[in-house]
């Protein structure tokens, strides 16, 4: 069980501790709280991203005061690269199965789900240090660091996404 799934549960009031005596609403509520675990983790996320990607604007406008026009549709695709990612992270399926559903969501499911999404935390001082580098050029005023740093971190961000990408692989298992 993870520390959010933890929390969850000791949150829950003593009338859902006494419904979850009653056959068939317990496994309903327990998989009800690894779907909340999970979504205050992609939350949490989701914060974390916003965080960085609010540090481009003001190293896009150091590029461009150092006259650097050329990099601002770089420097908009990386950030609509991580904006897009945020998005899907906020927007994606808490792991609902339907009765008839081909694809049936049981708990060890929904605990690999929040694991996978465990792991995009790592992903954020990787887009970190390449915003610290792209940053770093950019008052460097140095047109070639620049470049380098910006495709640095579109594909820093690029494989954060691709990442994500694999998510739909952890319920059913294709």
């Amino acid at each position: 069980m993870s520390a959010n799934y933890d929390k969850v549960s000791r949150e829950r009031g003593k009338v859902e501790e006494i419904l979850g005596k009653i056959p068939g609403y317990k496994g309903y509520k327990e998989k009800e709280m690894r779907r909340e675990s999970d979504r205050l983790l992609r939350e949490s996320l989701v914060r974390d991203f916003g965080a960085q990607l609010n540090r481009l604007d003001p190293i896009q406008s150091t590029v461009l005061d150092n006259g650097g026009l050329e990099f601002m549709d770089d420097i908009g695709e990386v950030k609509t690269g991580l904006q897009t990612l945020m998005d899907r992270i906020r927007n994606a399926p808490m792991g609902y199965s339907g009765f008839f559903d081909a694809v049936r969501v049981k708990e060890d499911d929904l605990d690999r789900l929040e694991a996978f999404d465990q792991q995009l935390t790592a992903e954020i001082p990787k887009i970190s240090a390449a915003f610290d580098e792209l940053d770093k050029a950019a008052n460097a005023n140095d047109p070639a660091a620049v470049k380098t740093a910006v495709r640095a971190a579109r594909a820093t961000v690029k494989d954060s996404s691709a990442l994500f990408d694999q998510r739909g692989r952890v319920i059913t298992g294709i």
